[in-house]
């Protein structure tokens, strides 16, 4: 995998690599690895509320949802929907 980064980013992970000791590669390694882990970025705000448990993960894996209520034909109105059940089918 090659990775493009901007003259100021690649700058910055040089940086980081001298004053911390670890490779670039390592570095960006952990980077993408706590990225995809679902905690954000260091520091954000995200990370923040999970530290202080204002933020729960959650209970259930995702699954795909179908609706509950379904709009009247031609219709957008908010007030007029009808359930799924007595839906007419063309």
């Amino acid at each position: 995998m090659n990775l493009e980064l901007s003259a100021e980013l690649g700058a910055a992970l040089q940086a980081a690599s001298e004053r911390t000791g670890k490779s670039q590669q390592d570095l960006v390694r952990e980077a993408v690895t706590h990225h995809l882990s679902g905690n954000g970025m260091p520091g954000s705000d995200r990370a923040r509320a999970r530290a202080e448990g204002l933020v729960q993960p959650a209970r259930v894996p995702y699954r795909k949802t179908t609706p509950r209520l379904l709009p009247l034909d031609g219709t957008n109105t908010l007030g007029r929907w009808r359930h799924p059940r007595t839906a007419i089918t063309q």
